[in-house]
């Protein structure tokens, strides 16, 4: 069954070694919903920007996001430079990347409003995770070059989870944004879109960007981070629902974590 809709793995043994090391990743998600969580977010359990003395080892949570997304934007920018020979599935997946984090540094510069920071050590993980797996798909896939298509061909599925994804994840964040005003630091009940049916559909929607890459890549690689991020996410949502639940009495106990009437 994987056969027919993932290339064959050329290079087997590394190929293999960082889909197994990217799978492995996927108990972050359980850490996430036992509330083991990285700090940032509402989980910093500090506040940067309040306070005139800056917790030892940690950032402002704009500079950390940004350190956060600039490496794996400049790998999906520059890396495919070094496979000049390429097809379009290549060059969706290169485009599909590139856009989705130079969104994210745009919505860093121009949309997320902070309240907290983030500490220095989840800064380098999250960093070092998102280049790598970055760096990483792009190689696996130029690894194909040259070998039979799969033959379920998922590239333009792929392309419209992509859009659905990018757009979705975009416009709840915006959502969430609009609930601050210039000076307001504090959290509120989210509205509007899916946060009546989910506490994190801005999650919900990073997974459908996630899997519509998987989707035009169909390497093994690919679907192995794409499960790991899945599992990360739906972690995160858990603990975020129990937090809204913990800080607002009137926060609504059927709304669910990420997946509308199921998780």
């Amino acid at each position: 069954m994987l056969s027919r809709v993932i290339f064959p793995t050329p290079n087997p043994l590394f190929i293999t070694i960082m889909s197994m090391t990217s799978l492995s990743f996927s108990f972050l998600g359980l850490f996430e919903g036992l509330g083991k969580n990285f700090k940032y977010s509402k989980f910093s359990n500090f506040n940067v920007e309040k306070s005139t003395s800056k917790p030892n080892n940690t950032v402002c949570s704009r500079d950390g996001m940004l350190v956060v997304y600039i490496p794996a934007f400049l790998s999906a920018v520059a890396f495919p430079g070094l496979f000049p020979h390429v097809g379009l599935r290549f060059l969706l997946v290169k485009s599909a990347l590139t856009i989705h984090f130079f969104k994210r540094i745009l919505e860093v510069l121009f949309v997320h409003k902070y309240s907290g920071g983030m500490a220095v050590d989840s800064v380098i993980i999250i960093t070092l995770g998102y280049f790598t797996t970055t760096s990483i798909t792009i190689y696996a896939l130029s690894l194909t070059q040259g070998f039979p298509e799969p033959p379920v061909d998922l590239k333009y599925p792929g392309v419209v989870l992509f859009l659905v994804g990018i757009v979705g994840n975009f416009y709840h964040h915006h959502l969430l944004s609009s609930l601050r005003t210039k000076n307001d630091n504090g959290y509120k009940v989210p509205k509007g879109g899916l946060f009546g049916l989910v506490t994190c559909p801005h999650y919900f929607f990073e997974i459908l960007t996630f899997l519509g890459i998987s989707f035009i890549s169909q390497t093994l690689y690919t679907f192995a981070s794409t499960i790991s991020t899945i599992c990360y996410l739906m972690g995160r949502s858990y603990a975020t629902r129990r937090w809204y639940l913990t800080k607002f009495d009137d926060f609504p106990k059927d709304v669910k974590a990420i997946i509308p009437y199921v998780f």
